[in-house]
């Protein structure tokens, strides 16, 4: 039993708490405060997870305009991939609305502050804090990154003399990683007190939205592989089977353990014996784990607009821009620890306002969720590096694997 890996013990949790919910329904509503407190932790996490990671990934390479040809390339690849991936969640989630017949209650204090419509000018004006101190204390995740972009480009600038402030944020980034695997340690107990008290308030019925959403969300995967994707194979003319077979490995560890750090190691070797430069695979595949997460983002617009659906709100056109804008900015924040995203995720629902008992419904089948969006950030990545490598004019399959 010791050997059994985390996203095991969070399917005996899931499992423990479906049974429970069916079988001694007014226990299981008793179970509450265990699922409450596990989400207390990790809307802890938020803030300084945000900043920290967010001012290290730009400050810490240095001087932006050192970075060259091969960055700008780089970032330029990373935004429109993940830009594709949101739009394309966004377009499944409204397509096939999971969220519909998910009953989620916002509280008093979530619903205090309606959606409301929204118009350019309120866009605009949400995007910069009046105050970091309040936007930390309020977890409002767009507000926080556009901050500590702006913060770690002037760190960058300054260069050396603001060398012990980034290194502080490095070990604070290092730190709420360790403190994420912490909590996420609660994962099975988080996850079957919160499945248990969804299952028991709210019947059985409700899982059937969540498997719409599971499903949407491998339907997503797909389409993003073949839509997203492969055109960037023939679009650069990457040999497509030499690179299936450069990247069958990684994205395997990464679906199964649900880490992207898992599988760095074997993607940064493979990648480098598939042809591409090492000096474009160290900066291109460690970066596009803080701005590249295909996988991340098509995950969290549908899994946003799903709390939305289930919560019975109607968000307008312009609300789904700010959410899509939020989205394509917090989901550069994310590194590879497992089940990150929920951070983020909590982060988005505080923003808009949007119930975090949907964290809770969504628990119940997250490490399904999760081995299918790390998966195929480690495919986008191993990808993004063979793309750069030919942009810059590199011949890439034709060694090794």
């Amino acid at each position: 039993m010791k050997r059994l890996s985390l996203t095991s013990w969070i399917f005996i949790g899931m499992a423990a708490g479906v049974l429970l919910g069916l079988a001694a329904p007014a226990a299981a509503r008793q179970m509450a405060p265990l699922s409450n407190i596990f989400l207390r932790l990790i809307r802890s996490i938020i803030a300084p997870l945000l900043f920290s990671t967010l001012v290290v990934g730009i400050a810490g390479g240095g001087d932006m305009k050192q970075m060259g040809r091969i960055g700008g390339k780089a970032i330029l690849y990373f935004e429109i991939v993940t830009t594709l991936a949101l739009l394309l969640g966004l377009a499944a989630v409204n397509l096939v609305r999971p969220g519909a017949g998910v009953a989620i209650q916002r509280t008093a204090a979530e619903a205090a502050v309606p959606a409301g419509q929204t118009s350019f000018t309120t866009i605009v004006e949400h995007i910069f804090p009046t105050s970091i101190l309040d936007a930390l204390a309020r977890n409002d995740a767009l507000q926080i990154v556009v901050f500590a972009f702006l913060f770690g480009a002037a760190c960058a600038a300054i260069g050396a003399k603001a060398g012990p402030v980034v290194a502080f944020c490095s070990s604070l980034a290092e730190v709420m990683f360790r403190f994420t695997r912490y909590v996420m340690y609660l994962a099975p107990l988080g996850v079957g007190a919160a499945i248990a008290v969804t299952v028991g308030s709210k019947g059985v019925a409700v899982l059937f939205g969540l498997s719409k959403l599971v499903a949407a969300m491998y339907a997503s995967a797909a389409l993003c592989i073949l839509l997203v994707l492969a055109p960037a194979l023939w679009l650069f003319r990457i040999p497509a089977a030499r690179f299936y077979r450069a990247v069958r490995e990684p994205f395997l560890i990464g679906f199964s353990t649900a880490s992207s750090e898992a599988a760095l190691p074997l993607a940064l070797e493979n990648m480098e014996r598939f042809g591409v430069p090492k000096h474009i695979v160290g900066f291109v595949i460690p970066a596009g784990y803080s701005f590249n997460l295909v996988g991340t983002a098509l995950y969290l617009s549908l899994a946003s607009i799903f709390v939305a659906q289930a919560a019975g709100m109607n968000l307008s056109a312009g609300d789904q821009v700010l959410m899509l804008l939020t989205l394509m900015l917090t989901s550069k924040g994310v590194a590879g620890v497992p089940r990150s995203a929920l951070v983020i995720l909590a982060g988005t629902l505080a923003t808009f306002h949007l119930p975090m008992e949907g964290i809770a419904v969504l628990l119940g089948v997250d490490a399904l969720l999760d081995m299918a969006r790390t998966s195929i950030n480690v495919l986008g990545n191993c990808l993004a590096s063979a793309v750069v490598a030919r942009w810059e004019g590199y011949k890439v399959g034709i060694d090794g694997t």
